[in-house]
């Protein structure tokens, strides 16, 4: 590991590039320190304790949004312009073919429309962020001018990062979008870390080791998950053209076990703050039948046994429906088919897409139960420690780990392109 990190530093091209991503970090984190006039920092901080939902939501925007810097919305709002762009192309064929068959110039046509997209929707989070604010008496009396300056704030905050983003990506040192939310995960690591050391409690000691042992094994089976997959052999019939002999070959068609990524604990989570908050708003209605049952509401979803169990259901379920969207095994089926491939004892055709299907419900299985572990991780945290659960977010630990892996692939990707030549 040292060998390779020397290695890194000697090349100078490779040096500059680390060097440039990590002043853009720099610059990111300067900007999600700059808060955002008339702000009452005090109830701020109390919210976003007493809020997962917008907790997740602070993780997404590099932690921008609990202090509502100038950089509030982060790369959230350009994530769900992404997602919904995604879920189009499942249903406009048109849509599709612009992003698989064109080429470099389709893509760069459909990361334009992405862009496009995440401005109304950088405007829209913001104007709903800015209501909730003033209704729990965050941002005091705010008039309509201070709104408006608030929503072109923000949405320029976003374009900013997400221009940001693009640069690091360019250099091909991992990509930017998930380089800018690491940073913001990781930088509130110091200040966990001294509020432990600042409450240390001697005689809590095993305490502190088996948070510490969850730590631990909670990064192992990220790393497993996210780098487990079921090979499928595949194997290429032998053609004859000429006097020459083409295929005859055999490899292998990978199957992800964690397919969906942290998709379905976004979705997750969506649903799972729309009765909170409906809850909220109509707890204080005059009529007393619909202030009960909003009442009733609110306390069920209090309880944290079925806030836990409610979440990792809806994350299972919610990562089915996406690896259904991501993989469709009668393309792959029919790919391998036009290719002159097929799996040994198995027909092509139909037959192969049932066979891929069966086996990918089967690995997402595992794939699932696993997101839905992580998403309830701080519930576990929190029966087992007596420590916070806001430190080892399970979501965070996700995102932290899957970036690293990436990055420390690309960055093996450079150095290897670089042996190749000097050999």
């Amino acid at each position: 590991m040292f060998d390779k990190l020397i290695q890194i530093f000697k090349i100078k091209e490779l040096r500059n590039k680390i060097f440039f991503i990590l002043a853009l970090l720099v610059v990111f984190r300067l900007a999600a320190n700059i808060p955002i006039p008339g702000v009452d920092q005090e109830r701020l901080r109390d919210f976003f304790q007493n809020n997962e939902f917008f907790g997740l939501l602070n993780l997404f925007s590099g932690s921008g949004l609990s202090s509502i810097s100038i950089v509030m919305l982060g790369v959230g709002p350009y994530i769900t312009a992404s997602i919904i762009m995604q879920l189009m192309t499942m249903i406009i064929p048109r849509l599709e073919q612009i992003y698989k068959e064109e080429g470099e110039a389709g893509r760069q046509k459909f990361n334009q429309w992405t862009r496009w997209l995440t401005v109304p929707l950088a405007a829209m989070q913001t104007f709903g962020m800015t209501a909730l604010f003033r209704s729990q008496g965050i941002l005091g009396a705010a008039g309509a001018f201070e709104i408006a300056s608030m929503i072109i704030i923000a949405v320029a905050g976003t374009v900013f990062l997400m221009w940001l983003g693009e640069l690091i990506t360019e250099k091909k040192i991992g990509n930017g979008v998930s380089l800018v939310i690491f940073a913001g995960i990781v930088s509130g690591i110091p200040s966990a870390v001294s509020q432990i050391m600042a409450t240390w409690d001697s005689s809590q000691f095993f305490t502190y080791l088996i948070f510490l042992a969850i730590i631990i094994a909670s990064v192992a089976a990220v790393v497993f998950i996210t780098e487990g997959q079921r090979n499928i052999p595949v194997s290429y019939a032998k053609r004859i053209r000429g006097n020459k002999m083409y295929g005859g070959t055999s490899t292998h068609l990978p199957l992800r076990i964690n397919q969906a990524g942290v998709i379905p604990i976004i979705f997750a989570m969506s649903i799972m703050l729309f009765p909170g908050m409906v809850a909220n708003f109509l707890a204080g209605a005059g009529n007393q039948t619909v202030a009960g049952i909003a009442q009733f509401i609110t306390n069920i979803f209090q309880n944290q046994f079925f806030y836990g169990s409610m979440y990792f259901i809806l994350v299972v379920a919610f990562t089915y429906f996406y690896t259904a969207v991501v993989f469709d095994p009668h393309k792959i089926a029919e790919s391998l088919q036009k290719q002159g491939g097929y799996i040994p004892g198995i027909r092509p055709g139909h037959t192969t897409a049932e066979y891929l299907y069966k086996i990918m419900n089967r690995v997402t299985l595992s794939g699932a139960a696993f997101l839905g572990l992580i998403a309830v991780l701080p519930f576990i945290v929190q029966a087992f420690t007596s420590i916070g659960s806001v430190t080892v977010g399970g979501t965070g630990l996700l995102i932290v780990v899957s970036v690293v892996i990436e990055t420390i692939k690309q960055v093996e990707g450079q150095l290897v392109m670089r042996d190749y030549e000097g050999f």
